[in-house]
């Protein structure tokens, strides 16, 4: 068994965890996914993968946030730790606006 690229904390925390993998967060159909690098995150704007497999090939791993392995149904507030020290605040509610994605905490090692 292979070790997930992200683990999650509390009800709506998200962490990455290996560098090599970026991580493509899905929150329901409607909502835009979100790419999340060692370097940062920002609103994906490629075409989604249809699976796993086509994910690993791109160098991706697909988290679904509405599946049970993750946190069960769609949030309008997930937060994600990156690999380079800043956790940063998805707030769904505001998509389209600068507020959409912001900083939430700076160096949190």
């Amino acid at each position: 068994m292979t070790e997930k690229p992200f683990i999650t904390s509390g009800r709506n925390t998200i962490i990455h965890k290996i560098r090599k993998l970026d991580l493509l967060v899905t929150n329901g159909d409607e909502n835009p996914p979100i790419l999340v690098t060692y370097k940062g995150i920002k609103q994906y704007e490629g075409k989604i993968p249809d699976n796993k497999r086509e994910a690993k090939a791109l160098d991706m791993e697909l988290v679904d946030v509405t599946t049970s392995e993750v946190f069960g149904d769609e949030k309008t507030l997930v937060f994600i730790q990156t690999l380079n020290g800043k956790e940063y605040k998805i707030d769904y509610s505001k998509v389209g606006t600068s507020m959409f994605i912001k900083i939430h905490q700076d160096s949190i090692f």
